[in-house]
Order: C-alpha cells, then structure tokens, then sequence
C-alpha cells in the first residue's frame, strides 16, 4: 500500500493535493503525518530525498514532488486525469501553471486553514494572481460544463487548486461568481472537510507559519484547538 508522507494538516498546501487527490479517488493509502518542526531537514530527509513534504513511497520506489506523484498515480489508477484529450489537457496546463506560479498568493496568503486573516494591503501582484485564477477557474467551469474544473468528475486539476479554496476562506479573497461557487464546491468535498477537521484539532503550531500569517494580516479569528 501507498505511503504517503505529509507535514501539518493546517499549513501544508502542498501536502493537501495528492493527499485530496487519493482520498477522492479512493485509492488506499496509509497517511504519514510528521509535523513542522525547527530542523525539518534532520527529520525529513529520512523519507524524502529534497527533506521536503509530499513525499509517496510505494514499497521500494520514492516519488517526490506533487506533480511527479500525480502522474506516477495517473500511471496506475484511472480517473486521475480527465478522459477527454481536450479537458486533461486544459487540466495539465491548469495545474502545471499552479504547480509553478502564483508566488504572490502564496507568499502573502500562505495556508492556515483555521484562521480568519482581514490583509493589511492587497497589493497588486496578489490581484494580478487573484484575477489569474479566476479567469482560470471560470475557462475550465465554461468549457467542461463543472462542477469541477475539467468536468463532472473530480481530478488532478481540483487537487491542485485545493488550497486555494483555504485560501479564499481564510483570508476573505473576492472571486467571481462561478470562482466562488467553484471554491464551495471544493470546501465542501468530504476529504476537505475531513482534512480541514483534522487541521483545526491540531495542537501543535509552527512559529515561521504563524508570523507570516500576522505579517499579511490581522487574525480576526482562530478556530483551531485551545485559541
């Protein structure tokens, strides 16, 4: 069985997709949760060759990288990607374009799943991105027909745009119509719900995590566990 290597629950945007992206599918997996800590290097480098998170081990074969793990999936379970030539191509490019870019929505508005951040500024290379998924969101919803972004179905693509559904969530981003229905759409996915719950009964708390959070924003609220 798959073993999937994940940092916190609360934080970790990158560990979410292939995590989401098994969980949906239904295909099982043992969870690995090892939680930020000071030195992440000594810890993680035990499991992943970068000492980064995600990291799948499929018996004696590594896979790094959240692309590399989607298409390792892709290779071995149908549905990952979309069927139609046409969708799985707007799908890859999608995620691709996530996998790569949005720096200013990352670096700005980094995942904390259980607070509520009102920004400080909003400045432009965060609209620039903002905008950028919205007109992504709204091609894919036009195209395919939804409620996801490539189609009826839940693939790769809504993975890697998980947590920006967070995101949006927590620090109160504006999107159109179509975008934030598509975003609820997610939120509502029953492995966002058991992720986000997960999340917020989490004791532990990651001090480089949460000054970003307060460098961004002020906490209007905290609905994790003990706040």
């Amino acid at each position: 069985m798959y073993q999937l290597y994940i940092a916190n629950k609360n934080y970790s945007s990158w560990s979410l997709r292939p995590w989401l992206l098994l969980t949906e599918l239904k295909i099982p997996f043992t969870e690995q949760l090892q939680q930020f800590q000071n030195d992440n290097f000594a810890v993680f480098s035990r499991f992943s060759p970068t000492a980064k998170v995600p990291c799948l081990h499929d018996g004696d074969v590594v896979v790094w990288e959240s692309l590399a793990i989607v298409e390792y999936l892709a290779e071995r379970h149908p549905g990952v990607w979309p069927e139609d030539a046409k969708a799985r191509n707007y799908a890859r490019c999608a995620a691709s374009e996530m996998h790569a870019g949005f720096s200013a929505l990352r670096n700005i508005c980094g995942m904390n799943c259980g607070a509520r951040v009102k920004l400080h500024q909003y400045p432009a290379a965060l609209e620039k991105d903002v905008k950028r998924i919205d007109a992504l969101w709204q091609q894919g919803l036009r195209e395919f027909g939804g409620p996801f972004l490539a189609g009826k179905n839940f693939s790769a693509v809504d993975a890697f745009f998980a947590p920006v559904a967070f995101r949006i969530q927590s620090y109160g981003l504006e999107l159109s119509a179509p975008a934030m229905a598509y975003a609820k759409t997610l939120l509502a996915l029953p492995g966002m719900q058991s992720w986000y719950e997960a999340a917020l009964a989490e004791p532990w708390r990651d001090m480089g995590h949460e000054e970003e959070m307060r460098a961004a924003g002020d906490v209007v609220a905290d609905l994790r566990l003990g706040q």
